[in-house]
């Protein structure tokens, strides 16, 4: 037996966006899209969010088509309904709206028997911001290198 993933991250979100806050929603799902997630089939490496009509929506995630489905078996890149309060989703267009952030999902995850994801609202990084973070990165790898191995000297 396989062990279900518990949280399904998009690590290309942090690298291309400083994160400002995190919000949870719910996500309308069929039930081949619940059990190929539960076998960790899905990528969410280029999808994004957007409000239409008062209503989120992600776009561009990839959830791989179930093996054992039949004839009714889903789309795997079609838009799905995010699930959030009326009033989040007033606030958080306004926030999309004036000061020009986007809606990034960061992870996919299990509560209880139900299935989130973690919206964030980021502004995209320079090139120059992301090479500052890699180098700081390093620098702190190398530091910790060092005092690893002065460790084993002593």
């Amino acid at each position: 037996m396989t062990k279900l993933p518990s949280v399904i991250l998009n690590r290309r979100a942090t690298h291309d966006y400083h994160i400002i806050e995190t919000h949870e929603a719910g996500i309308v799902l069929t039930g081949t899209e619940v059990k190929s997630i539960r076998q960790g089939l899905i990528n969410l490496k280029d999808s994004y969010i957007m409000i239409e009509d008062f209503e989120l929506w992600l776009y561009n995630c990839h959830i791989a088509i179930y093996d054992h489905g039949n004839r009714f078996n889903h789309n795997p890149t079609q838009k799905r309904k995010l699930l959030m309060h009326k009033k989040q989703i007033y606030r958080l267009k306004s926030l999309v709206k004036e000061k020009g952030l986007s809606l990034i999902p960061l992870k996919l995850f299990f509560k209880q028997s139900l299935i989130k994801v973690e919206i964030g609202l980021g502004k995209g990084k320079k090139l120059y911001d992301k090479r500052e973070v890699m180098t700081k990165n390093d620098n702190q790898r190398d530091i910790e290198r060092i005092i690893k191995s002065q460790a084993w000297k002593n």
